[in-house]
């Protein structure tokens, strides 16, 4: 078990990550997401050890190791880059760290075959880094952080660099190899998708704090706060203003709607609505399905899908519309969106009412 508890670091006057508690379960997959200097990686380093908290103890196993150094834990970590002596073959690179922990040939000889096939790199053994593909090449380098038997192993951003078919054999891959090694994996990831279908345990960050943590599927349907729901989303979470008086509810620019459901419970006052998106339409879908009428910015057509970026009223949107649709710049539309789908927030940012749609499963 890796236990974090009131750790944080600052850089020269500058906090880097915020006080955090978390604890992290052997055999598990946790996913850290979150924008570019969010303190992904900054998190990750003060996992392995590479750097040393400004406040705060790590402990592994009960054990406090915040002062030890990395060498002295059993922890790996992969990069974005492919990390691999070129000069040395597949086997070769699997087998050298090994060879520093001072294991015998036939020792290094099992954990490297055993290794090789979980990665499934047997048949690559005698070759060098530079003949393998781009994904076989961060395999292999998957394989060097694995083969050590490492109790913690950190995956900062590790398929950024490849090409989109390569990414999605990785992921379908890594949750795997996560199963059959046992160990602590912490996966660090800027992709809301990727999050999803890693699968496991999802921290979400934000300027250098822990909005929320546990089961993904938990965090993405039910985020506690409006952070957590902008963060879990990609393109972010769209918002409007929301006043609830009565059976009404008004979402500025004169759109109304019954406060019905779960809305009907709710109390009277101003919120901020929150929903993702993909869950707008081009046309009405549900028959209590709300229609809020926005200027066309920018139609990008991707081949299968159309992001539209939006203006209704002072409010900036994106909607994602499967299908290709050409609208032109300024160009009035009707966006249709199911109640199902609307989370309602605080003033403070707090979830006040989660979509009922992430009650039905």
């Amino acid at each position: 078990m890796l236990e974090l508890r009131g750790v944080s670091k600052t850089v020269r006057g500058k906090v880097h990550i915020q006080p955090t508690d978390l604890v992290l379960e052997p055999g598990t997959m946790n996913v850290l997401l979150g924008p570019t200097l969010a303190g992904k990686t900054t998190l990750m380093r003060l996992m392995a050890g590479l750097d040393v908290p400004t406040e705060g103890r790590i402990l592994a196993h009960g054990r406090d190791v915040t002062g030890n150094r990395v060498q002295d834990r059993k922890v790996a970590m992969v990069y974005q880059q492919f990390i691999n002596y070129p000069s040395m073959t597949v086997y070769e690179n699997i087998a050298s760290p090994l060879r520093l922990m001072g294991k015998t040939a036939a020792e290094i000889d099992r954990a490297v075959q055993t290794t090789a096939d979980m990665l499934r790199l047997t048949p690559m053994l005698k070759r060098k880094p530079l003949e393998l593909s781009g994904g076989q090449q961060q395999r292999c380098a998957l394989a060097r952080a694995l083969v050590k038997g490492s109790d913690l192993v950190l995956l900062d951003e590790p398929l950024a660099n490849l090409d989109y078919k390569l990414r999605e054999e990785l992921r379908a891959e890594i949750p795997r190899i996560f199963r059959e090694s046992g160990a602590i994996f912490v996966y660090a990831t800027t992709e809301p998708e990727e999050a999803l279908l890693l699968g496991g345990n999802t921290a979400t960050l934000f300027e250098g704090r822990i909005t929320q943590f546990g089961p993904a599927p938990d965090v993405y349907r039910r985020p506690k706060d409006a952070t957590t729901a902008r963060v879990y989303s990609d393109p972010p979470m769209n918002f409007a203003p929301c006043r609830k008086h009565g059976a009404v509810l008004e979402f500025g620019e004169n759109v109304r709607a019954p406060a019905t459901g779960s809305f009907a419970a709710l109390r009277d006052g101003t919120y901020r609505a929150g929903f993702r998106p993909n869950h707008l339409r081009l046309n009405a879908h549900t028959g209590n399905a709300i229609e809020f009428r926005c200027t066309v910015g920018i139609a990008e057509i991707t081949g299968s899908a159309t992001f539209l970026h939006l203006a209704h009223g002072s409010e900036k949107w994106v909607a994602l519309i499967q299908g290709v649709h050409h609208l032109a710049q300024g160009s009035a539309v009707g966006l249709w969106l199911d109640p199902a789908y609307i989370y309602l927030f605080d003033a403070d940012g707090r979830i006040a009412m989660p979509a009922s749609y992430a009650d039905a499963a």
